[in-house]
């Protein structure tokens, strides 16, 4: 384990390296290069910012206002017909949104049933078999200016689904294996 953490701690360092004696080696101006790149970078900040404000502030609306659970409460009757945890359904509704918002879902979720229980290891299973697909979007499209989305949402939201609900099922099938 020890092996590990040393790579860890000397595996940035080195690639910083031998991007540097790369750069020296083709005779480029590294430093000119770094601040080219620093400066695009801030450019792509500035250009995505106005989208990052809206999506922090939707999250925070939804959060705050009481809505998820007006909807969760709404909804349970056909989650119990089609044997959907309620209690990840927080999750499911976020994950899409906000990856903050769904890594402190999951925690709770994992710190009120326990990380190895049936639901814990779903609220696990979803949040590796998932997207921030609303908030990959829109960085992304707002970064070079597409407007058009619909279809790349609709296929984005239906992949999380299924990670969902493929979640949902490989685990009920696995616990019903090993009981």
């Amino acid at each position: 384990m020890d092996i590990i953490n040393y790579i860890s701690n000397i595996a940035v360092p080195i690639i910083i390296l031998i991007i540097l004696l790369y750069g020296i080696m083709e005779r480029k101006n590294v430093f000119d290069i770094f601040l080219k790149g620093a400066k695009d970078g801030l450019d792509m900040v500035v250009k995505i910012f106005p989208t990052l404000i809206g999506l922090f502030l939707a999250i925070g609306a939804l959060s705050s206002s009481g809505i998820l659970d007006f909807f969760i409460g709404l909804i349970s009757p056909i989650l119990n017909v089609i044997n959907f945890p309620s209690e990840v359904m927080p999750l499911a509704i976020l994950r899409p949104i906000s990856g903050s918002g769904s890594i402190a879902i999951a925690t709770d979720i994992m710190r009120r049933f326990g990380v190895d229980s049936f639901i814990g290891v779903i609220a696990a299973t979803i949040m590796g078999s998932t997207e921030t697909t609303l908030y990959t979007i829109a960085v992304y499209t707002s970064s070079i200016d597409i407007k058009k989305i619909r279809f790349v949402l609709f296929a984005a939201l239906m992949a999380d689904l299924t990670g969902m609900i493929a979640s949902v099922e490989i685990w009920r099938f696995l616990s019903k294996s090993f009981s």
